[in-house]
């Protein structure tokens, strides 16, 4: 846990970046987790906080992608930066690109100088079209992964990552994964503590972990197309403590193995091991979040057969033991 001093967190000054089409729930995602941190440092007389405005290319009243618009109190500027400033994502964002320079233009300039600069879902374009995640890790929404590729090739975009930090610059995926972000910050300025609060106030997880993939096995299986291999994943899922090799799973589907792998590859993406190691990696995950099955349980019912292959695998997957995930993420870690 950080510990902080009154000396040490002084109140942090947040702008949120957004100007015309942009997401909504990006935004009040992300100043819900930071006024909601704000409440629970009051209630602990604790120091610091949030100061956090609406920024834009001008001051007065932007329209979002909802019938909602949010009223900017204050243009971009690069001589009053914020502590952390936060762009948010839209649809368009190639074409919203084009029709606001000003946007980049002031991430270009306020980059150098600014304490955190996090970027929400396609927000992402802005620091790419500056320049500032040349040679760096980002993460987008799935959707636009492909654009993003294309047009920043110096970019490392992480297809799968729930959110990113390359240090200053903070990306994240699509649209609730802002939450995910906020609270990383939350945690990181004021403590686990405050920021498990927050997640409480909000009833999500404390945060998923960043390189956490975006995808999960259960959506994946429902856009396969091939009704027969769809029906195999659903089979796959429901049956993980068992023996589930290439052999037995072409038997099933009356193929053989090399036309069965090649099929399922084509169809899903990914080779028969690679969604059966990622079900079994998810469904780990969700029985550790649950806190009620011990760790040989976990690696027996998701036919993991050990606590080693369990450990490999989270180590592999996220850096991190099973035994830590849960004290992170386990619904009643607190």
């Amino acid at each position: 846990m950080i510990k902080h001093t009154q000396q040490q967190v002084p109140l942090r000054s947040v702008d949120i970046i957004v100007y015309p089409g942009f997401k909504a729930l990006e935004a009040i995602g992300a100043m819900k987790v930071f006024d909601y941190a704000n409440t629970h440092l009051r209630l602990r007389n604790l120091p610091g906080g949030y100061d956090v405005r609406i920024v834009s290319t001008a001051a007065g009243p932007v329209e979002s992608d909802t019938l909602m618009s949010l009223q900017a109190t204050a243009a971009l500027d690069v001589n009053r930066l914020p502590d952390l400033a936060v762009i948010v994502g839209c649809h368009n964002v190639e074409e919203v690109l084009e029709d606001i320079p000003a946007i980049a233009a002031w991430v270009r300039e306020a980059a150098p100088r600014i304490d955190t600069l996090a970027a929400l879902c396609t927000g992402c374009f802005f620091l790419a079209e500056a320049g500032v995640l040349n040679g760096k890790s980002a993460a987008t929404h799935w959707s636009a992964v492909d654009s993003l590729r294309r047009r920043y090739p110096q970019i490392e975009v992480n297809a799968d990552a729930i959110f990113v930090r390359e240090g200053k610059f903070w990306t994240s995926a699509g649209v609730t994964a802002g939450i995910d972000l906020a609270l990383a910050l939350v945690e990181e300025d004021f403590s686990r503590d405050i920021a498990l609060e927050v997640a409480r106030d909000l009833v999500v997880y404390l945060k998923r972990p960043g390189g956490q993939s975006q995808f999960s096995v259960h959506l994946s299986s429902q856009m396969t197309t091939h009704p027969t291999i769809r029906q195999l994943q659903g089979w796959i899922i429901e049956h993980l403590a068992e023996e589930l090799g290439v052999p037995l799973l072409a038997s099933r589907l009356a193929m053989s193995e090399r036309n069965f792998t090649r099929v399922f590859q084509r169809e899903t993406g990914a080779s028969p091991t690679e969604f059966i190691e990622t079900a079994r990696f998810e469904a780990a995950r969700r029985l550790l979040e649950d806190n009620m099955t011990s760790l040989k349980q976990v690696a027996a019912q998701t036919g993991l057969q050990s606590e080693e292959r369990l450990r490999r695998l989270f180590q592999r997957k996220l850096g991190i033991t099973p035994r830590d995930y849960r004290a992170r993420f386990s619904s009643t870690a607190a």
